[in-house]
């Protein structure tokens, strides 16, 4: 199963979009607190349309309440201008993918981050790209990876 993350977000158009991302790939949403807005937003129920109940959702108290649930043989990647490795050059496609985004304006603290698993979007001309477009583009390829794989979820 493909999972997002979102680490402490903060601008709820962007989290209602990732949202019907999440609905339309099958992934499951992740959102740790403290989240910069509240779940009755009507920003974040209108970015998400009216597929925001269908959301597979689940919200966490902290980091290290979910990093204490995930499997041992799942993998867990953090996505960051800093990483040193392409997204499309990692494999996506163990039985359980998380995929981990920051907020918005600070990123994910280092104190988090596995360097090893940190993956960069490559650009030029910017520093950073809208945070529903970014999780869409890893979504994507690791769809794109496990279906050559013949994974199905």
């Amino acid at each position: 199963m493909l999972n997002i993350v979102l680490f402490q977000p903060e601008i709820p158009h962007n989290t209602g979009a990732i949202g019907r991302l999440c609905l339309a790939t099958g992934a499951r949403l992740h959102l740790i607190k403290p989240l910069g807005f509240s779940l009755e937003d009507k920003h974040l129920k209108r970015a998400g349309l009216d597929y925001w109940q269908e959301v597979d959702l689940r919200v966490w108290e902290s980091w290290e309440a979910l990093r204490s649930k995930i499997s041992a043989d799942a993998e867990v990647y953090f996505i960051e201008c800093q990483g040193t490795t392409d997204h499309w050059d990692s494999a996506l496609t163990a039985p359980e993918v998380f995929l981990v985004f920051g907020p918005e304006t600070r990123g994910i603290p280092i104190s988090v981050i596995d360097p090893d698993k940190c993956l960069r979007i490559p650009m030029q001309g910017t520093r950073s790209l809208n945070l529903a477009t970014a999780a869409g583009i890893v979504m994507y390829e690791a769809l794109r990876q496990r279906t050559r794989a013949g994974i199905l979820s």
